[in-house]
Protein backbone atom coordinates (compact mmCIF):
# COMPACT_ATOMS: atom_id res chain seq x y z
CA UNK A 1 0.00 0.00 0.00
CA UNK A 2 1.39 3.38 -1.04
CA UNK A 3 2.42 6.09 1.38
CA UNK A 4 0.22 9.20 1.01
CA UNK A 5 2.11 12.33 -0.02
CA UNK A 6 -0.01 15.17 1.33
CA UNK A 7 0.49 18.80 0.39
CA UNK A 8 -0.77 20.48 3.56
CA UNK A 9 2.20 19.72 5.89
CA UNK A 10 4.67 20.77 3.18
CA UNK A 11 2.69 23.97 2.54
CA UNK A 12 2.68 24.73 6.27
CA UNK A 13 6.46 24.39 6.47
CA UNK A 14 6.96 26.71 3.45
CA UNK A 15 4.46 29.24 4.85
CA UNK A 16 6.45 29.49 8.10
CA UNK A 17 9.55 30.37 6.05
CA UNK A 18 7.62 32.94 3.98
CA UNK A 19 6.23 34.54 7.15
CA UNK A 20 9.73 34.95 8.61
CA UNK A 21 11.12 36.41 5.38
CA UNK A 22 8.24 38.90 5.10
CA UNK A 23 8.92 39.95 8.67
CA UNK A 24 12.59 40.56 7.75
CA UNK A 25 11.56 42.43 4.59
CA UNK A 26 10.31 45.35 6.65
CA UNK A 27 7.18 45.98 4.59
CA UNK A 28 4.12 44.06 3.50
CA UNK A 29 4.26 42.73 -0.07
CA UNK A 30 1.13 43.71 -2.02
CA UNK A 31 -0.79 41.31 -4.28
CA UNK A 32 -3.39 42.76 -6.66
CA UNK A 33 -6.08 40.29 -7.69
CA UNK A 34 -8.40 40.96 -10.66
CA UNK A 35 -11.73 39.22 -11.20
CA UNK A 36 -13.89 39.98 -14.24
CA UNK A 37 -17.55 39.06 -13.70
CA UNK A 38 -19.13 37.13 -10.85
CA UNK A 39 -18.00 33.53 -11.25
CA UNK A 40 -18.58 31.80 -7.88
CA UNK A 41 -15.56 29.47 -8.24
CA UNK A 42 -13.22 32.39 -8.97
CA UNK A 43 -14.62 34.28 -6.01
CA UNK A 44 -14.10 31.30 -3.68
CA UNK A 45 -10.49 30.90 -4.90
CA UNK A 46 -9.85 34.62 -4.36
CA UNK A 47 -11.19 34.32 -0.78
CA UNK A 48 -8.84 31.39 -0.14
CA UNK A 49 -5.93 33.47 -1.48
CA UNK A 50 -6.88 36.40 0.76
CA UNK A 51 -7.08 34.14 3.82
CA UNK A 52 -3.56 32.79 3.12
CA UNK A 53 -2.23 36.29 2.39
CA UNK A 54 -3.65 37.69 5.65
CA UNK A 55 -2.07 34.84 7.64
CA UNK A 56 1.34 35.55 6.08
CA UNK A 57 1.34 39.32 6.49
CA UNK A 58 0.63 40.05 2.80
CA UNK A 59 -1.69 42.84 1.66
CA UNK A 60 -4.31 41.43 -0.71
CA UNK A 61 -6.10 43.94 -2.96
CA UNK A 62 -9.19 42.53 -4.67
CA UNK A 63 -10.44 44.33 -7.80
CA UNK A 64 -13.74 43.17 -9.28
CA UNK A 65 -14.55 44.39 -12.79
CA UNK A 66 -17.91 44.13 -14.54
CA UNK A 67 -18.78 41.04 -16.62
CA UNK A 68 -18.97 43.16 -19.81
CA UNK A 69 -15.49 44.71 -19.34
CA UNK A 70 -13.82 44.71 -22.78
CA UNK A 71 -10.25 43.47 -23.35
CA UNK A 72 -8.83 46.95 -23.93
CA UNK A 73 -10.25 48.23 -20.63
CA UNK A 74 -8.83 45.22 -18.77
CA UNK A 75 -5.40 45.77 -20.40
CA UNK A 76 -5.57 49.44 -19.36
CA UNK A 77 -6.27 48.42 -15.76
CA UNK A 78 -3.40 45.90 -15.78
CA UNK A 79 -1.08 48.62 -17.08
CA UNK A 80 -2.08 50.87 -14.18
CA UNK A 81 -1.06 48.12 -11.75
CA UNK A 82 2.17 47.48 -13.70
CA UNK A 83 3.35 51.08 -13.19
CA UNK A 84 2.12 51.33 -9.59
CA UNK A 85 5.31 50.82 -7.56
CA UNK A 86 3.34 49.87 -4.43
CA UNK A 87 2.04 46.70 -6.17
CA UNK A 88 4.42 43.70 -6.14
CA UNK A 89 2.31 41.07 -7.86
CA UNK A 90 -0.72 40.72 -10.13
CA UNK A 91 -3.03 37.73 -10.57
CA UNK A 92 -6.05 37.37 -12.86
CA UNK A 93 -8.75 35.07 -11.50
CA UNK A 94 -10.06 32.38 -13.80
CA UNK A 95 -12.35 31.83 -15.59
CA UNK A 96 -12.63 35.07 -17.54
CA UNK A 97 -15.79 35.85 -19.55
CA UNK A 98 -15.86 34.19 -23.01
CA UNK A 99 -15.12 37.45 -24.86
CA UNK A 100 -11.70 37.83 -23.16
CA UNK A 101 -8.70 35.79 -24.35
CA UNK A 102 -6.73 34.83 -21.20
CA UNK A 103 -3.56 33.82 -23.10
CA UNK A 104 -3.47 37.23 -24.78
CA UNK A 105 -4.34 39.18 -21.60
CA UNK A 106 -1.78 37.42 -19.36
CA UNK A 107 1.02 38.69 -21.63
CA UNK A 108 0.25 42.27 -20.57
CA UNK A 109 1.22 41.63 -16.95
CA UNK A 110 4.75 42.86 -16.26
CA UNK A 111 7.05 39.76 -16.04
CA UNK A 112 8.41 41.16 -12.74
CA UNK A 113 4.88 41.15 -11.25
CA UNK A 114 3.72 37.91 -12.85
CA UNK A 115 3.26 35.88 -9.65
CA UNK A 116 1.58 33.04 -11.56
CA UNK A 117 4.80 32.62 -13.58
CA UNK A 118 2.91 32.35 -16.88
CA UNK A 119 4.27 35.33 -18.85
CA UNK A 120 6.23 34.08 -21.92
CA UNK A 121 9.38 35.73 -20.51
CA UNK A 122 9.09 33.71 -17.27
CA UNK A 123 8.17 30.47 -19.06
CA UNK A 124 11.15 31.04 -21.39
CA UNK A 125 13.54 31.35 -18.45
CA UNK A 126 12.67 27.78 -17.41
CA UNK A 127 14.39 26.54 -20.60
CA UNK A 128 17.64 28.10 -19.37
CA UNK A 129 17.16 26.98 -15.75
CA UNK A 130 17.03 30.66 -14.72
CA UNK A 131 13.37 31.11 -13.70
CA UNK A 132 12.66 33.23 -10.61
CA UNK A 133 8.86 32.97 -10.84
CA UNK A 134 7.71 29.44 -11.68
CA UNK A 135 4.10 28.64 -12.62
CA UNK A 136 2.39 27.67 -9.35
CA UNK A 137 1.27 24.13 -10.17
CA UNK A 138 4.64 22.99 -11.61
CA UNK A 139 6.36 24.55 -8.56
CA UNK A 140 3.98 22.57 -6.30
CA UNK A 141 4.72 19.33 -8.18
CA UNK A 142 8.48 19.86 -7.85
CA UNK A 143 8.08 20.48 -4.08
CA UNK A 144 6.18 17.19 -3.75
CA UNK A 145 8.86 15.32 -5.71
CA UNK A 146 11.53 16.93 -3.54
CA UNK A 147 9.67 15.79 -0.42
CA UNK A 148 10.01 12.13 -1.49
CA UNK A 149 13.78 12.50 -0.98
CA UNK A 150 14.33 10.46 -4.16
CA UNK A 151 16.90 11.37 -6.79
CA UNK A 152 15.39 11.98 -10.23
CA UNK A 153 18.75 11.59 -11.99
CA UNK A 154 18.33 9.14 -14.90
CA UNK A 155 14.90 8.01 -13.71
CA UNK A 156 12.05 7.23 -16.13
CA UNK A 157 9.53 10.04 -15.62
CA UNK A 158 6.27 10.15 -17.56
CA UNK A 159 4.36 13.43 -17.74
CA UNK A 160 0.78 12.95 -18.96
CA UNK A 161 -0.55 16.31 -20.17
CA UNK A 162 1.27 19.03 -22.11
CA UNK A 163 -0.46 22.31 -21.31
CA UNK A 164 1.56 25.52 -21.52
CA UNK A 165 1.33 26.26 -17.80
CA UNK A 166 1.49 22.75 -16.29
CA UNK A 167 2.74 19.85 -18.43
CA UNK A 168 5.37 21.61 -20.54
CA UNK A 169 6.99 23.58 -17.66
CA UNK A 170 7.07 20.43 -15.47
CA UNK A 171 8.81 18.51 -18.27
CA UNK A 172 11.46 21.25 -18.55
CA UNK A 173 11.99 21.36 -14.76
CA UNK A 174 12.42 17.58 -14.73
CA UNK A 175 15.00 17.77 -17.53
CA UNK A 176 16.95 20.15 -15.28
CA UNK A 177 17.10 17.31 -12.75
CA UNK A 178 18.50 14.99 -15.49
CA UNK A 179 15.41 12.78 -15.46
CA UNK A 180 14.57 10.84 -18.63
CA UNK A 181 11.26 12.50 -19.51
CA UNK A 182 8.45 11.24 -21.75
CA UNK A 183 5.55 13.64 -22.37
CA UNK A 184 2.22 12.04 -23.26
CA UNK A 185 -0.85 13.82 -24.64
CA UNK A 186 -3.97 13.21 -26.74
CA UNK A 187 -1.81 12.05 -29.65
CA UNK A 188 -0.27 9.33 -27.45
CA UNK A 189 -3.74 8.25 -26.36
CA UNK A 190 -5.15 8.18 -29.90
CA UNK A 191 -2.17 6.10 -31.05
CA UNK A 192 -3.05 3.60 -28.30
CA UNK A 193 0.33 4.03 -26.57
CA UNK A 194 -0.62 5.71 -23.30
CA UNK A 195 -0.74 2.48 -21.26
CA UNK A 196 2.66 1.41 -22.64
CA UNK A 197 4.29 4.69 -21.52
CA UNK A 198 2.59 4.79 -18.11
CA UNK A 199 3.71 1.22 -17.33
CA UNK A 200 7.41 2.15 -17.60
CA UNK A 201 7.17 5.24 -15.33
CA UNK A 202 9.20 5.22 -12.13
CA UNK A 203 7.68 8.65 -11.52
CA UNK A 204 4.24 9.36 -13.00
CA UNK A 205 2.75 12.87 -13.12
CA UNK A 206 -0.73 13.35 -14.55
CA UNK A 207 -2.34 16.73 -15.33
CA UNK A 208 -5.15 16.33 -17.85
CA UNK A 209 -8.46 16.95 -16.09
CA UNK A 210 -10.13 13.67 -17.07
CA UNK A 211 -11.35 11.45 -14.23
CA UNK A 212 -9.95 7.92 -14.25
CA UNK A 213 -7.89 8.48 -17.41
CA UNK A 214 -5.01 6.46 -15.95
CA UNK A 215 -6.07 2.96 -14.96
CA UNK A 216 -4.70 1.80 -11.61
CA UNK A 217 -3.34 -1.46 -13.06
CA UNK A 218 -1.14 0.52 -15.48
CA UNK A 219 0.90 1.92 -12.58
CA UNK A 220 4.31 0.31 -12.23
CA UNK A 221 5.02 -1.48 -8.94
CA UNK A 222 6.79 0.94 -6.58
CA UNK A 223 6.17 4.04 -8.76
CA UNK A 224 5.72 7.56 -7.36
CA UNK A 225 2.40 9.02 -8.57
CA UNK A 226 1.62 12.75 -8.55
CA UNK A 227 -1.99 13.37 -9.60
CA UNK A 228 -2.64 17.01 -10.52
CA UNK A 229 -6.13 16.37 -11.94
CA UNK A 230 -9.22 17.79 -10.24
CA UNK A 231 -12.55 16.44 -11.45
CA UNK A 232 -16.02 16.45 -9.93
CA UNK A 233 -17.74 13.07 -10.27
CA UNK A 234 -21.10 12.42 -8.57
CA UNK A 235 -20.45 15.18 -6.06
CA UNK A 236 -16.94 13.95 -5.20
CA UNK A 237 -13.57 15.43 -6.16
CA UNK A 238 -11.35 12.84 -7.86
CA UNK A 239 -8.08 12.88 -9.79
CA UNK A 240 -7.01 11.67 -13.22
CA UNK A 241 -5.65 8.39 -11.80
CA UNK A 242 -7.84 5.53 -10.53
CA UNK A 243 -6.76 6.00 -6.93
CA UNK A 244 -7.80 2.78 -5.14
CA UNK A 245 -6.05 0.45 -7.59
CA UNK A 246 -3.02 2.74 -8.09
CA UNK A 247 -2.56 3.01 -4.30
CA UNK A 248 -2.03 -0.78 -4.12
CA UNK A 249 0.82 -0.64 -6.66
CA UNK A 250 2.58 2.69 -6.07
CA UNK A 251 5.15 3.33 -3.33
CA UNK A 252 4.05 6.96 -2.90
CA UNK A 253 0.88 8.67 -4.20
CA UNK A 254 -0.77 12.08 -3.79
CA UNK A 255 -4.40 12.11 -2.67
CA UNK A 256 -7.04 14.15 -4.55
CA UNK A 257 -8.03 16.42 -2.94
CA UNK A 258 -5.18 17.18 -0.53
CA UNK A 259 -2.09 16.56 -2.65
CA UNK A 260 -1.05 19.24 -5.14
CA UNK A 261 -3.94 21.62 -4.33
CA UNK A 262 -2.88 22.88 -0.87
CA UNK A 263 0.54 23.82 -2.26
CA UNK A 264 -0.52 25.95 -5.24
CA UNK A 265 -1.66 29.01 -3.24
CA UNK A 266 1.51 28.72 -1.14
CA UNK A 267 3.61 28.77 -4.33
CA UNK A 268 1.71 31.89 -5.41
CA UNK A 269 2.65 33.62 -2.15
CA UNK A 270 6.26 32.45 -2.45
CA UNK A 271 6.39 33.97 -5.93
CA UNK A 272 5.01 37.23 -4.54
CA UNK A 273 7.78 37.32 -1.92
CA UNK A 274 10.42 36.66 -4.62
CA UNK A 275 8.89 39.39 -6.82
CA UNK A 276 8.96 41.89 -3.92
CA UNK A 277 12.63 41.09 -3.22
CA UNK A 278 13.60 41.40 -6.90
CA UNK A 279 11.78 44.75 -7.13
CA UNK A 280 13.58 46.01 -3.99
CA UNK A 281 16.91 45.28 -5.71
Amino acid sequence: MAKLLEGKPIAQKIKEGIKQEISALGKKPVLASIQVGGDAGAEAYAKSQKKTADALGIEYQFHKLAQDTIEDKLVGFINQLNVDESINGIIIQMPLPAHIDYKKISQFISPEKDVEGIHPANIGKIVFGKADLLPCTPAAVMELLNETGMDLYGKEVVMVGHSEIVGKPIALLLLDKFATVSVCHIGTSKAGKLEEHVKKAEFLIVAVGKAGLIKGEWVREGAVVIDVGINRVEGKIVGDVEFEEAEKRASIITPVPGGVGPLTVTMLMRNLLKAAKLQQK
